[in-house]
């Protein structure tokens, strides 16, 4: 089997969520502050709420904007979750995406990079 691409550069890392369309900022950092995070291999992973996720991520380009396309697969307080979903970069610093559950919600989000840990 051929590898995969890898992930742009610009978008790998981990980004802190900032805001999503279903939920408000108290109910994405329940748990932990929200993140979503892509590495350059296409592997990834996400948490917000109490859900937490895997990601399998593909290159994508919209409007010249590079991003990912993934599928994602975790648990929400214990219950099997899966989905699907994109992010692009908008500017240097800020990433928009949709994130949608299978047989559920749907969501977008907007991401900021996530500060360094100490």
């Amino acid at each position: 089997m051929a590898g995969r691409a890898k992930i742009s550069g610009a978008i790998t890392g981990r980004w802190r969520i900032m805001a999503m369309s279903e939920w408000d900022r108290d109910a994405i950092d329940l748990v932990e502050p929200g993140f979503i995070e892509f590495t350059e291999d296409g592997a990834g992973e996400l948490g917000f709420i109490v859900v937490r996720g895997e990601l399998d991520c593909r290159p994508a380009e919209r409007d010249g904007r590079a991003g990912v396309e993934f599928t994602w697969a975790g648990s929400d307080e214990g219950d099997e979750v899966s989905g699907r979903g994109w992010a692009f970069l908008v500017g240097d610093a800020e990433i928009e995406g949709h994130l949608s559950f299978h047989f559920g919600n749907d969501t977008s989000f907007r991401a900021e990079p996530s500060p360094p840990s100490r």
